[in-house]
């Protein structure tokens, strides 16, 4: 057995297990041992109720005091307990678990793992892990148990049973790290440091090979990058783009003047795109900046020129905005250019008469989904792409949709705002544009930090808000997007609301696990004002705009780095109300406040991204966050800023010496990057 062996070939891995892991990209024995754990469960030694803290995971260990009480109605079932220890009593609540009463009726000591919170009759533990008797608990005490990403079906228990196989079978990998660096940094042996990364003693061996991983993972990145920036930098540019005066007099028709900045990035476009090169350019502005008109207008000179160009959006509802934003505007300004819709809920008649179009190029602006880049669309002369959010996208996407045109102008849209010395390392194949002004009509969001004490006045707020017409966001407290209790927790909390806000006002909830069509469903009605209040998890991260949402309350702030709390803010503050902010949390700890302080008093997502880096430094390993703005397998850009410039220094220095990775100590990189640049690189999210 090998690294390329199919995981079926593993002991107790059958077919339908096999399904099941190719749900989360595992299909061979070195997908898996790349598999890295999400997080990891540590088992600290329990403290006695008196020391608990509100916020924070804690293990109690006690005696079940009085009868354990089942209430609510049937589909919202509440467990709950008493527990007691020598310095106190503890409630402890379940949700839809009624038959804890029987299991744990029996009497004897129980050991509790949860989160505490604060609710109106004091410090409770939410839905904590159960070990019944207390002996179970001391099998994991002092230890540190890797939590994988899952799906329904496939159990925590599985991926380690199937990850100790794979390690003991496989054999070990040549390091693909030249030795010199692997001297410069004192890193753990790959072998070593693999089994680590997956079964560590404690927190510095853990630290020790996270370091090395990352290095890695991040110097394959930079290496890649510049490697296909190099290969790009050389296509000449075939389209002849000749200034447009309707494009001049649309300006001067609007009924507001471009920013500052959006006027220089325009001209930057404008400039690449009549230029000898073909243009790869990364557009980067805050929520509500104006960067879209800023793409309409290159699609303009495009369209203008005889030429196509495609706008491909994250999700069908933003794509649909889109479109009937930008005709809408062809229409209002009489500009003679037709716009076209491909999503891929379209039947099959629409599908087909939009691809006739495209090919015979009756339409100038194609705005779709990923449905623009199927082997069905043919387009005449594409010219120009745009891809809008594009940490949402991969560059193999991006490439596969460039790849539709004859080496066309590639314009990326980023509302993630990231400190511009990071940006250079990190979107080193594109030149970069930043939007750093906001329109002077926009009403700044009033933001405030409260903990769960003022729950009760914000939903008064909320109500208030509504009865004037608005709508209100809720970002409901919750697990990563890859546990089965995403759903429940968000459905549990829409439920609660919608009973605390009465029978006028419209409650839903919208969650990871749904399908696209029926987020998309939602996030209409919402559009509509069919729906007043949403309950969310992060994925309306990137969704439509909704000028009439005013409020957004997010529960367990501290949870979020704040580059993503910034970019949830901004689904409010799009239209012409004034919209609010409301971080809620349930930590007492200074760094939680300083941290979001600096949303409190700012925003401005450049600057918040800088103090978030500053802040966040290379320490915060065991919060592990994903910033939401890179989707490395182990790095973090801002938390592991420091190792990012290294590897960006050390790549820079091995292209120098070596351009193209021929020296014999940097053959294991050059294979690894030659079989990888389009398997895992290109699908690396910008």
């Amino acid at each position: 057995m090998n690294r390329n062996s199919k995981i079926s070939e593993l002991k107790g891995i059958g077919e339908k297990t096999e399904k099941l892991f190719e749900k989360v990209g595992v299909r061979t024995v070195g997908d898996l041992i790349r598999y890295y754990p999400r997080t990891y469960e540590i088992f600290e030694d329990p403290v006695s109720i008196g020391e608990i803290c509100e916020g924070k995971i804690c293990t109690v260990t006690g005696v079940v005091f009085g009868r354990i009480q089942v209430s609510g109605s049937r589909n919202m079932q509440v467990t709950t307990l008493h527990l007691k220890d020598l310095t106190g009593t503890l409630k402890v609540i379940w949700f839809r678990m009624p038959f804890l009463r029987n299991t744990l009726g029996r009497g004897g000591t129980v050991t509790l793992r949860g989160r505490v919170v604060r609710r109106r009759d004091g410090l409770v533990m939410e839905h904590p892990e159960i070990y019944y008797p207390s002996s179970k608990y001391e099998e994991k005490r002092n230890t540190m148990q890797p939590v994988y990403g899952l799906t329904a079906g496939l159990t925590n228990n599985t991926v380690v049973k199937a990850v100790r196989q794979a390690l003991d079978c496989a054999g070990d990998r040549q390091d693909i790290l030249p030795e010199s660096l692997a001297r410069k940094y004192s890193f753990m042996p790959y072998d070593e440091a693999v089994r680590k990364m997956h079964f560590p003693g404690n927190k510095e061996e853990f630290a020790a090979a996270r370091e090395r991983f990352v290095f890695e993972e991040f110097l394959v990145f930079v290496l890649s990058l510049r490697r296909l920036r190099d290969e790009e930098s050389r296509a000449a540019n075939r389209f002849v783009f000749r200034d447009q005066p309707r494009i001049e007099k649309f300006l001067e028709d609007l009924p507001y003047s471009l920013t500052a900045a959006q006027r220089k990035v325009w001209g930057e476009i404008k400039a690449d795109m009549q230029s000898g090169h073909v243009m790869s350019r990364l557009v980067q502005g805050d929520v509500g900046s104006g960067k879209t008109l800023v793409a309409f207008l290159a699609l303009l000179l495009a369209g203008l020129n005889g030429y196509q160009g495609a706008l491909m959006a994250p999700t069908e509802v933003l794509a649909r905005q889109h479109y009937e934003n930008i005709s809408g505007m062809l229409e209002e300004y009489g500009i003679p250019l037709k716009a076209g819709l491909l999503t891929g809920s379209m039947t099959a008649r629409q599908k087909k008469d939009t691809y006739a179009e495209i090919e015979q190029g009756k339409v100038s602006i194609i705005i779709g989904t990923h449905a623009l880049i199927q082997d069905k669309v043919n387009y005449r002369d594409l010219a120009l792409v745009v891809t809008d959010e594009q940490h949402r996208f991969g560059v193999k996407q991006r490439e596969s949709l460039a790849g539709k045109g004859d080496t066309p102008h590639i314009l990326v849209m980023s509302a993630t705002p990231i400190p511009r010395t990071l940006a250079i390392i990190l979107y080193g194949d594109l030149d970069i544009s930043v939007i750093d002004e906001m329109p002077k009509n926009r009403l700044p969001i009033k933001n405030c930090v409260v903990d769960t004490g003022y729950r009760e006045t914000a939903y008064r707020f909320m109500k208030k808000q509504v009865a004037e017409g608005r709508q209100c966001y809720v970002i409901c407290p919750m697990v990563e997007e890859s546990e089965s209790l995403e759903a429940e927790n968000v459905m549990d909390y829409s439920h609660m609301l919608s009973e605390e806000m009465g029978n006028d006002i419209c409650v839903a909830c919208l969650h990871g696990r749904m399908k696209q069509q029926e987020k998309d469903r939602i996030m209409e009605a919402f559009g509509r004002n069919e729906i007043q209040i949403l309950v969310s998890t992060t994925v309306i991260e990137v969704g439509i705009d909704v000028p009439n949402a005013a409020v957004i309350m997010i529960e367990n702030a501290e949870r979020f780095g704040l580059a993503q709390l910034h970019q949830l803010r901004g689904r409010v503050g799009r239209g012409k109300y004034q919209s609010y902010c409301i971080f809620m949390t349930a930590s007492k700890s200074d760094e939680t406040k300083e941290r979001l302080d600096i949303l409190n008093h700012s925003n401005d997502g450049f600057f918040i991204a800088g103090e978030d880096l500053k802040l966040r430094g290379p320490g915060d390993l065991f919060g592990i966050r994903q910033s939401g703005i890179l989707d490395f397998k182990v790095g973090d850009v801002f938390q592991d800023a420091k190792i990012l410039q290294n590897a960006s220094e050390d790549a820079g220095r091995i292209l120098e010496d070596d351009p193209e990775l021929n020296a014999p100590e940097n053959a294991g990189l050059r294979h690894y990057i030659d079989r990888k640049i389009s398997e895992i690189m290109l699908e690396t999210t910008l």
